[in-house]
C-alpha cells in the first residue's frame, strides 16, 4: 500500500504561518506558504529554512492571499523552489499586491533599524527585497473555481478550489489522491459578510483540516455602524483622533462601506476622514475586476471612497500624523504589525482623548494583541510610547467563522472524515473546537503540533 504523508509546518498550534505538506505517489506539494507573524519565537521561524528541500516541492497550491497564508514564498525561491504556485484569479491579485509590499517593508525595516540602531544584527537584512518578491510572481498560475486541476494525472491527483467567503478569491480545496479525499480549508468566512457571499461546504472527506481562530467563541449581536457612529461622536467631541487599523484586504473595503454609509446618512461629525493604505486601495480596485467574486454593486463600490480623503504618498501621510487636530484614520495594519497606521500612533497613542479602534482578530505577539490586553506602553521603531489613549475593539467585522459557522460548514459532510485534524488556531480556541465537535456532533479529531508528521496508508 502506498503511503500518504502530511507535515504540519505552520498554522498548527497557532494562527500563523500556513503550510501543510503533502506526499503522496511519488509527489511533493505545498498547501499554502504562509509568513509566520506575531511571537517572536513565531517569526524567528521565518528566517528558518523548510525542514525540506525546496526544489523537491513541485507545486504550490493557494486557499487565499493572506500574508500567513502566501508571504513565505518568496522564501522558498530563495531555498530553490521553481514550480507552479496555483490560486485563483483573484487570490493571484491579492498575492502579488501583498508579496509587492512586504519586500518593500522588508527592505524599508532594515533600513530603518540600521539607521537608528535598534536592531541586534549589523546590519540588519530584509528577510526578502522587493526584487525577489517580483520575481516570485511570475510563478503565480491561475485555476477556474469548481473545475479539477490535473495535477499528475498518471498518479491520481488532482485538485480544485471552492468559494469560501473570509477575502476576495479565497477558496478551500479539495485535493484527490488514489480516490481519497483531502479537505484544506484555508480561512472559512461567515455566512453574513457584508462584501462576500456564504462560503461553500464540503460534501465529502476522508481527511479534513479545519481551521479554527473562532473555535472557542461566537460572534456577537453587534450593530456595527451603530457602534462605529458611537465611537466617532465620543472621541471627536473630546477633541481626539479616531484610528481604525484596517487589514487591507476585505476589512479595508468594509469600513470603506460602513463609513461611506455614515457619511451619507450625516452621521458622522464634520472632521477629516483619511483612507492612508495604499495596499487598501489597490485591493479597492480588485472589487470592480472581479464583480462575480462579491455582493457589492459597481455604483457601491465607486462610492465607497466619496468623502474620504485618499493618501498616495509617505510624505502626506506625515504631515498629516503630525497635525494634531481631530480626524478619522484608516489605515494598514490590522494587528499593527507594520503599515502607515504606527505613524499615527507615534502623535495619538498619548493623547486620553484619542481611540484606537481595532477591527479584527489580533494574534499573539502582535501590538494589536498587547493593546487589548492592557499594555501602558508600545514599542514601535525602537522605541517605547506610553498607552494613554483608549482602546476599543469592533468585534461584528471578522472575516472568520465563528464555532458554530465552522460547525455549519461541515454540515453537509454525510459522515465524518477518518482522520479530522484543527489547524490555525491558538491552543484554547483548538481545544474548545474539538469539545464542541465531539459534543455536537460525536466527531473525534487531533489538533495538529507543530512539526507533526501524519502518514496515512492510500
Amino acid at each position: 500500500m502506498t503511503p500518504l504523508t502530511i507535515r504540519f509546518l505552520g498554522a498548527a498550534g497557532t494562527v500563523t504561518g500556513s503550510r501543510f505538506l503533502v506526499q503522496a505517489e511519488g509527489h511533493t506539494l505545498l498547501i499554502d506558504c504562509g509568513l509566520f507573524q506575531g511571537l517572536k519565537q513565531l517569526r524567528l521561524q521565518n528566517w528558518e529554512p523548510l525542514p525540506f528541500p525546496a526544489k523537491e516541492i513541485e507545486a504550490v497550491l493557494l486557499t487565499h492571499g493572506h500574508m500567513d497564508h502566501t508571504g513565505y514564498l518568496p522564501c522558498l525561491l530563495q531555498q530553490g523552489f521553481r514550480g507552479p504556485i496555483y490560486a485563483t484569479a483573484p487570490t493571484r491579485a491579492v498575492t502579488e499586491i501583498i508579496l509587492r509590499d512586504s519586500g518593500k517593508v522588508q527592505e524599508e525595516e532594515a533600513e530603518r533599524a540600521n539607521l537608528h540602531g535598534y536592531s541586534k544584527h549589523a546590519p540588519a537584512k530584509p528577510l526578502y527585497t522587493i526584487r525577489e518578491a517580483e520575481k516570485t510572481l511570475s510563478h503565480l498560475q491561475t485555476v477556474s473555481q469548481q473545475e479539477w486541476l490535473e495535477l499528475f494525472p498518471e498518479a491520481g491527483i488532482r485538485a480544485r478550489w471552492h468559494y469560501n467567503g473570509h477575502i476576495l478569491g479565497a477558496c478551500f480545496i479539495e485535493l484527490e489522491i488514489a480516490g481519497k479525499t483531502l479537505i484544506f480549508s484555508g480561512d472559512i468566512g461567515r455566512s453574513d459578510d457584508m462584501l462576500l457571499y456564504p462560503p461553500h461546504k464540503p460534501d465529502k472527506a476522508d481527511l479534513l483540516l479545519i481551521e479554527s481562530t473562532y473555535g472557542n467563541r461566537l460572534h456577537p449581536d453587534e450593530d456595527v455602524a451603530e457602534r462605529l457612529a458611537e465611537l466617532a461622536a465620543e472621541t471627536l467631541s473630546d477633541g481626539g483622533s479616531l484610528l481604525i487599523p484596517g487589514f487591507a484586504v476585505e476589512r479595508t473595503q468594509t469600513l470603506l462601506l460602513l463609513l461611506s454609509q455614515l457619511i451619507r446618512q450625516k452621521r458622522l461629525p464634520s472632521v477629516p476622514i483619511i483612507l492612508d493604505s495604499p495596499m487598501g486601495s489597490a485591493v479597492l480596485k480588485l472589487f470592480a475586476e472581479f464583480p462575480e467574486w462579491h455582493k457589492l454593486s459597481e455604483a457601491d463600490a465607486q462610492a465607497l471612497t466619496a468623502g474620504i480623503h485618499v493618501v498616495t504618498q509617505a510624505q502626506e501621510s506625515l504631515k498629516i500624523a503630525k497635525r494634531q487636530q481631530p480626524k478619522i484614520v484608516l489605515a494598514g495594519s490590522g494587528m499593527l504589525t507594520g503599515g502607515r497606521m504606527l505613524g499615527y500612533l507615534l502623535y495619538e497613542l498619548p493623547n486620553p482623548a484619542s481611540t484606537v479602534l481595532l477591527s479584527g482578530y489580533q494574534a499573539e505577539g502582535t501590538r494589536g494583541r498587547d493593546l487589548l490586553e492592557g499594555a501602558s506602553h508600545l514599542k514601535i521603531q525602537g522605541v517605547h510610547y506610553p498607552v494613554r489613549a483608549r482602546v476599543e475593539q469592533l468585534h461584528g467585522l471578522s472575516a472568520h467563522a465563528d464555532q458554530a459557522g465552522l460547525l455549519d460548514w461541515l454540515s453537509e459532510l454525510s459522515r465524518a472524515p477518518e482522520q479530522l485534524f484543527i489547524v490555525h488556531g491558538e491552543p484554547d480556541a483548538a481545544l474548545a473546537l474539538q469539545n464542541r465537535l465531539a459534543e455536537a456532533k460525536g466527531w473525534q479529531s487531533q489538533i495538529a503540533q507543530a512539526g507533526e508528521v501524519l502518514e496515512l496508508t492510500l
